[in-house]
């Protein structure tokens, strides 16, 4: 999953042409995946959550998450009680099945290549109808601490003044690493770390260097990992 990218205008249904049916059908679809997902990673997994108070349950926010395996969306929202709305690389939306179930949980599709206005256009609706707004800076998934964020998020970061939450996954490489095909039972703990301070954000706002920005990010997010990390240790 990338950050730099978008959606065709098309592949996203803009929030005020959906009628209500479709939102219940789509609520429905998130609530049965979160029923069906919570005991195997509650206890399968043995996941374990820190800072959730941290979220502000009156607002959206913008999660910007490590990325370690395909079952991350599950991890940060397994012990959440409302839909994460991801940003996913498009291609995911034409498999079969796959792409309907996107779809139908909120899932934002992006591309490789730029994240361009729709995207942007998307996430932000989202977030003022009161979603957390999931992000992989990373771009693809990586083993163990934060790898280099790519500085594509920041077009959507700059663009909200709602917060912006630090999030750290660690042991979700242990449970569905790279080329797996079968889900192993691992501990798994994910950390919401405290939103950017005013400050920060006036730096984030007011810098013309994305790399350093995004790099200040990334240490946010290295920050929860270790926490996380020292807490399993």
């Amino acid at each position: 999953m990338t950050l730099e990218s978008v959606e065709p205008q098309s592949a996203v249904e803009p929030d005020s042409t959906v009628t209500a049916q479709r939102r219940d059908r789509r609520n429905w679809v998130w609530l049965l995946v979160h029923v069906l997902v919570y005991l195997p990673l509650r206890f399968w997994c043995r996941t374990r959550v820190i800072g959730r108070e941290h979220l502000d349950p009156t607002r959206g926010g913008v999660l910007l998450v490590n990325h370690q395996s395909y079952l991350d969306p599950l991890f940060v929202g397994v012990r959440l009680t409302r839909p994460v709305s991801y940003l996913a690389r498009d291609s995911l939306f034409k498999v079969p099945m796959l792409g309907w179930l996107c779809r139908s949980t909120f899932v934002i599709p992006i591309s490789r290549t730029a994240f361009r206005g729709s995207s942007i256009r998307a996430a932000l609706e989202r977030l003022e109808r009161g979603f957390l707004v999931g992000i992989y800076p990373e771009g693809t998934r990586s083993a163990g601490e934060p790898q280099k964020f790519r500085p594509g998020f920041l077009s959507l970061v700059r663009r909200t003044d709602l917060p912006v939450y630090p999030v750290a996954i660690v042991g979700a490489d242990k449970v569905l690493p790279k080329g797996a095909w079968f889900v192993r039972p691992a501990k798994v703990t994910v950390v919401y770390g405290e939103p950017l301070t005013d400050e920060e954000r006036s730096i984030l706002n007011n810098s013309g260097d994305d790399k350093a920005m995004a790099e200040m990010m990334r240490q946010q997010v290295l920050d929860a990992y270790r926490c996380a990390a020292k807490g399993d240790g």
